[in-house]
């Protein structure tokens, strides 16, 4: 059949006008989501502008920066100091003001340099430090050492100071104790062959376990301990003070023989002076004259 002769039946015609409209729904659709597309672009743009811009605006809230006199101001709200004993808040607010503010946010500021000026206090064992936000504040935790003798050139007179667990030695300047500390009274004048200063933490815990085998084996707390005279040792109780003289290999032998002399104290008229153990195999109570 010739092609140029050729006439479109009905049939034809109504299937072409179908595919037409079936491409112009297509263009359609597609351009509906071209759109859809280009919204969602728009949209996820302001979206990220508006995020950053709000993440900028929330970085620079004065809220995340302490004040510039944060180190000045004794009122505990930008600067709290929690656990100090010892070492005084007045004093750490004193040294605090050396230490430049940071001008960082908080939570990008170092605050090493506030831990080393505190680790300058002597009594001050560790220190941690917490950084807040909103508003801005720092939480400085003092770790302090445990003090465990007091050093005092006589009983009737207040420590001139004391030795901590770790041997450290602290002067007046942090004196006097609260109540809370529990520690022994040594008697020392610091001289007379015996300087206190130089003594080591070997020392220091062979005067505590002689107290407390005095303690264990008199059955009463130790007052103080004598050591003006370091060749002649005086361990004070309750009820008497006794006599331990050197305090050689052989000192604990004769803190045993304690329970065995001591209730004779408890029958004598006279007012005793000391009960005496410095000798190896004799005891005796010497009396006031």
């Amino acid at each position: 059949m010739d092609g140029s002769n050729y006439t479109p039946n009905e049939d034809d015609i109504t299937d072409g006008r179908r595919l037409v409209k079936k491409m112009q729904r297509s263009r359609q659709i597609r351009k509906g989501r071209k759109r859809k597309n280009a919204f969602r672009s728009f949209l996820c743009f302001v979206v990220n502008v508006v995020l950053i811009a709000g993440l900028v605006y929330l970085a620079d809230m004065p809220q995340w920066y302490l004040k510039k006199d944060a180190f000045q101001v004794t009122d505990g709200k930008t600067v709290e100091i929690l656990n100090n004993h010892i070492v005084s808040t007045s004093k750490i607010l004193t040294a605090l003001k050396t230490v430049e503010v940071p001008e960082v946010p908080i939570y990008m500021a170092k605050t090493g340099n506030l831990k080393e000026k505190l680790l300058e206090f002597t009594p001050i064992e560790e220190v941690y430090i917490r950084r807040y936000a909103f508003p801005a504040r720092l939480q400085i935790i003092i770790r302090e050492r445990e003090p465990f003798i007091t050093i005092s050139p006589d009983v009737k007179v207040q420590p001139v100071a004391f030795f901590t667990k770790d041997g450290k030695l602290i002067g007046r300047e942090y004196l006097p104790l609260k109540s809370g500390y529990k520690t022994l009274l040594v008697l020392s004048y610091g001289n007379k062959g015996d300087d206190y200063t130089k003594w080591d933490l070997k020392k220091l815990q062979r005067i505590e376990k002689i107290a407390k085998y005095v303690s264990v084996y008199s059955k009463e707390p130790v007052e103080y301990v004598d050591l003006r005279n370091p060749d002649d040792a005086y361990v004070k109780i309750k009820s008497v003070n006794i006599r331990l003289g050197r305090l050689d290999e052989n000192v604990y032998e004769r803190i045993k023989r304690i329970p065995s002399i001591l209730p004779q104290v408890q029958l004598v008229d006279s007012k005793i002076k000391y009960l005496d153990l410095s000798w190896e195999k004799v005891n005796y109570l010497k009396l006031d004259d």
